[in-house]
């Protein structure tokens, strides 16, 4: 009985270390030098907090690979944002499977969001380029976020830019690369991205603004939703601007560009 006691305290322990590894060299990945070493004993706490933590979303990831999702943490964050500024918030959404939801619908977001969905692992290494390029000149945190990157976002962290949260990200969004695969991220992300005040999903969207089901929508429709993202309390879809027609317009071209319905079978 001891014996077994000590293995399993000896298997969590070098789970433990694993993920500690894993989360400091993803940190480092993404934070100079420079800024570690002022953080000293904050950077040290951050990795004993973020290892375990990244365990118990593996956990999460593992479960959610074919379960509906009933609430992403954006969603939770927002209910108790307004909770605690008293402001009424009610949250429409209903879950659909990636057949109830139109090609044109994934299409577009494909298009506007991550053209290089169906190729890459979880990020665009390009983008990642661009944006420490960025980073460096503007000492702000600007991502390359991936359709990928975005759904572990909207499901298990929090909106912001910081140094942190794109850290616990990065492992996270190879993860559910590897468990999920393409059609089931692009259908978790279709099912918790925020189309409006409280509107979640693509279906939940396309009754509010058009009354019919996300598997009807049209491409028009389609790109229309595509272009209020990712800030769709701004980019408004039941009072679209010249900026976002201009944007669906892009987004209709785009979807031509990679193929229609067919870049989709590429997914699979």
């Amino acid at each position: 009985m001891v014996k077994r006691r000590k293995s399993r305290k000896r298997r969590s322990s070098g789970l433990f270390k694993s993920a500690k590894k894993l989360f400091n060299l993803v940190l480092s990945f993404y934070i100079p030098k420079e800024v570690t070493s002022k953080l000293g004993w904050a950077w040290f706490g951050s990795s004993r907090v973020g290892a375990p933590l990244l365990v118990g979303l593996l956990g999460v990831i593992l479960l959610f690979s074919t379960v509906p999702v009933p609430y992403s943490s954006y969603m939770v964050q927002q209910k108790i944002n307004h909770l605690l500024d008293r402001k009424p918030y009610e949250i429409k959404k209903k879950w659909v499977s990636l057949d109830k939801i139109s090609w044109q619908m994934q299409m577009a977001v494909i298009a506007s969001e991550d053209q290089k969905f169906e190729s890459h692992f979880g990020i665009d290494l390009n983008a990642i380029q661009i944006a420490l390029q960025n980073n460096a000149k503007s000492k702000k945190v600007r991502g390359g976020s991936t359709i990928s990157q975005q759904t572990v976002k909207n499901m298990f962290l929090w909106h912001g830019q910081s140094w942190i949260r794109k850290g616990i990200e990065l492992p996270l969004t190879f993860a559910i690369e590897q468990l999920w695969g393409k059609e089931r991220i692009l259908e978790v992300y279709l099912n918790i991205a925020e189309f409006g005040y409280g509107i979640f999903g693509v279906e939940a969207a396309a009754q509010t603004f058009f009354k019919k089901s996300a598997k009807n929508l049209t491409l028009n429709e389609a790109a229309l939703l595509a272009a209020s993202l990712p800030n769709p309390n701004i980019y408004r879809v039941d009072r679209p601007g010249v900026i976002m027609k201009k944007r669906q317009v892009w987004i209709i071209r785009q979807v031509s560009a990679l193929g229609g319905q067919q870049y989709l079978s590429r997914l699979e």
